[in-house]
């Protein structure tokens, strides 16, 4: 039986809503899926709002890893699973592996929750006026389209499915270049509702929301989404109008944007992507290169990086510096920010306004300790590697590097390092084998 991956998410989404591990979700004697379908209560609408958010977090730790690792921009050299030395760098990826199905699943867990929500609001007994519906529906696709960026980025010409509406009938495959295009379409249809919809949301989320939590400022979010999958699609014109309408500040906190939160009450789960600083079975190694590539006085190698005493070495590989980009287990991952909105702002202005190319970079140098771009302020190519090198130390470990190199056309030696004889380029996860037509 072929398709199970995303069959099977289906029936198992019962279990996660019941389970949810936000603060703010009650468990109401563990509902069925099916029984959110037709004539759903207020109560049953608003647990799933929270129940998407939730889901959210599962497996994060596990997407980012694998789509650095991939990057170089870090090393697991822990030596709990030697795929993530071996296979995971010198390929072929299994299609039948967990380091292909996992987050695969994972993400298309987060859609299909999006999808239950969806037809829940549509059928449900409470009443609702079409402006709160309009909120659930801008809320629940602009999640659902995010989920589906990130799948699709692993993906990449291996394709991935926008329909999975109906378990028994998938949607077929597309082509990245069609899966960012139906993307873009379920934000713009996302934001629509968004518009039409009533100023406070019916439902609860969590503090990573906070000043996006309401019809317009979560318009915003979506618009910087947005924004990332023109960025993607080649559209500067496009990207420089939805940064517009997002919370693009180019003055504003490098760190202001929606973030997955964590805890350690409860059910809550704690940030997996944090490492105890020299301690044995932490040895997430940030690529030497990373460090000796840096400019002097760059404050986000000390913040990101922490030098192991005597380094370690794992499977031919060697490193010296554990990563640390989070300070405890407890710190928010976000979706989207204000520095990656700042350099998208800066790369989409190449070639048209390189001064405010320029000025955004200057910002983020700026933050990082460093003085002004000493380049050419008029060469674009000598641009576009700025803003890719200030993308490698601002963005380290939140997932752009793999795709930043290969939307450029840069996924090759010169900037992906080869360490060990048999070590290979990986440019997209395979289609999952039970996913095979």
């Amino acid at each position: 039986m072929k398709n199970r991956i995303i069959k099977m998410i289906f029936f198992t989404l019962a279990f996660s809503f019941a389970g949810c591990q936000l603060d703010e979700i009650q468990n109401p004697n563990a509902p069925s899926v099916g029984s959110f379908a037709n004539g759903a209560s207020q109560a049953d609408i608003q647990l799933l709002a929270s129940g998407l958010e939730a889901v959210m977090r599962n497996d994060l730790a596990f997407h980012y890893d694998t789509v650095s690792i991939l990057g170089r921009e870090y090393y697991d050299l822990t030596g709990v699973d030697p795929r993530y030395t071996g296979e995971l760098l010198k390929g072929p990826l299994d299609n039948n592996g967990f380091l292909t199905t996992r987050a695969f699943a994972a993400w298309y867990k987060v859609v299909k929750s999006a999808n239950i929500l969806i037809e829940a609001v549509e059928n449900s007994s409470a009443g609702f006026t079409d402006e709160v519906k309009n909120s659930y529906f801008g809320y629940a696709k602009t999640l659902k389209a995010y989920a589906l960026l990130m799948v699709a980025n692993r993906q990449y010409t291996n394709g991935i499915r926008l329909d999975v509406e109906d378990p028994d009938n998938l949607g077929p495959f597309v082509g990245y270049t069609e899966a960012l295009t139906g993307i873009m379409a379920l934000l713009n249809e996302a934001n629509d509702d968004l518009s039409s919809a009533s100023g406070n949301f019916d439902f609860s989320i969590s503090s990573g929301f906070a000043g996006f939590n309401t019809a317009t400022t979560y318009s915003q979010f979506n618009r910087a989404v947005a924004a990332r999958v023109a960025l993607y699609q080649g559209n500067n014109t496009m990207v420089l109008s939805l940064l517009g309408n997002s919370f693009f500040d180019i003055n504003g906190d490098l760190f202001n944007g929606p973030a997955h939160i964590f805890g350690l009450t409860g059910n809550d789960i704690v940030n997996a992507q944090f490492h105890v600083q020299g301690q044995s079975g932490q040895e997430f190694m940030i690529h030497d290169s990373w460090v000796a590539d840096a400019e002097a006085g760059d404050t986000r190698v000390t913040e990101k990086s922490f030098q192991l005493p005597g380094g370690t070495m794992f499977d031919g590989l060697s490193a010296d510096y554990q990563i640390a980009v989070y300070d405890t287990n407890v710190d928010p991952v976000y979706l989207i920010r204000n520095e990656e909105l700042i350099l998208m702002y800066a790369e989409a202005n190449i070639g048209t306004n390189n001064p405010e190319t320029v000025a955004a970079i200057n910002r983020v140098r700026n933050a990082a300790g460093l003085g002004d771009y000493a380049g050419n302020p008029t060469d674009a190519t000598e641009l576009l590697e700025e803003v890719l090198r200030q993308r490698r130390y601002s963005l380290l470990a939140e997932g752009h590097r793999w795709i930043d190199l290969r939307r450029l056309n840069r996924l090759n030696e010169t900037y992906v390092p080869l360490d060990r004889a048999g070590d290979n380029i990986i440019d997209a996860f395979p289609t999952p084998f039970t996913e095979n037509e």
